[in-house]
């Protein structure tokens, strides 16, 4: 008897996609496994790459997890053995698409009492954004067995400008002497030894436990550089964000205005605050190094590294 896994993604640049084909080309290429690969759609076209404002006027209603609806998927009777779903983190939340979907019916009737692995891809920061899915995953009754996060290869600085000019341009490349934007080819290429390992797992019935399948595998791996900034960034989106949603909805133009002013204070941020609390969290982690550790750990379960 075949088993059945669902792969549900949303992935606007098309980036996350070619991390879950690579990943679950092992299954796919197994007699006994059966792949549905889903994208799940909005009603709302979320075009490549962003203009300016409709960029900074997403963040409010992504971060109160208050995005349009999505198209129907039609696969609420289909009984999956597996689910995995692939998400980006758009302003430290699951993107907008995927925050629908996970708060519709329609998720709470094709997860139920199913297990999840969520694949992330993203630039570094994704520790409040699975904070947020493991929330969402819990009301619907299922249960999250591993998380597996891929980043961009630029650093956290640089990443400062090159994601930025690949969302607002589409250009990725490298320039002026910064690293390409995105995930490196050869880590989604590398992506594939988690489909092995899955397909193992399935093979041995492992699906039916409460336990992770891809421990010792790389899977995640969290920067203790972006624990503290992630709460601060992420309780700073939600304090504007809450005060940009008193002008209107998304779109109105009475936005504007604030979402103008956000952006020079997020933009002097960057330049004066982040580098100097980076100086310090260093200091820091040499400080409290066995507590980061432990918290790490917690972070990065149920795959752990």
């Amino acid at each position: 008897m075949k088993k059945r896994v669902l792969v549900l993604h949303y992935s606007q640049t098309g980036q996350l996609t070619n991390v879950l084909e690579n990943m679950i080309a092992p299954l796919k290429s197994a007699k006994n496994i059966e792949v549905v690969m889903t994208k799940i759609e909005s009603t709302e076209n979320f075009s490549f790459p962003w203009s300016f404002f409709k960029f900074f006027d997403a963040f409010p209603e992504t971060v109160y997890l208050d995005g349009p609806r999505n198209k129907s998927l039609d696969i609420a009777n289909i009984d999956f053995d597996l689910i995995i779903i692939g998400y980006q983190p758009w302003f430290l939340s699951p993107s907008m698409p995927m925050s629908s979907f996970m708060k519709s019916d329609e998720a709470k009737i094709i997860l139920k009492d199913k297990p999840v692995i969520t694949v992330i891809g993203c630039r570094n920061m994704w520790i409040e954004a699975q904070k947020t899915m493991k929330e969402l995953i819990e009301k619907c009754d299922s249960r999250l067995i591993d998380n597996v996060v891929l980043t961009d290869q630029s650093g956290p600085l640089e990443s400062f400008v090159t994601t930025p000019r690949w969302m607002l341009t589409g250009k990725k490349d490298a320039f002026y002497g910064l690293s390409p934007a995105g995930i490196n080819a050869q880590d989604i290429k590398k992506s594939s030894r988690f489909g092995e390992r899955i397909l193992e797992k399935l093979n041995a019935n492992a699906e039916k436990k409460d336990e992770p399948m891809l421990t010792n595998l790389g899977a995640v791996k969290a920067d203790d550089r972006f624990v503290f900034s992630e709460k601060i960034a992420k309780r700073s989106f939600r304090i504007w964000g809450k005060l940009i949603r008193l002008f209107g909805k998304r779109g109105a133009i009475a936005r504007r205005p604030i979402v103008v002013i956000y952006v020079a204070f997020l933009f002097t941020l960057i330049i004066t605050v982040v580098p100097i609390n980076m100086m310090v969290q260093t200091l820091l982690r040499r400080v409290f190094k066995e507590k980061n550790d432990k918290i790490l750990i917690e972070i990065e379960k149920p795959s752990g590294r």
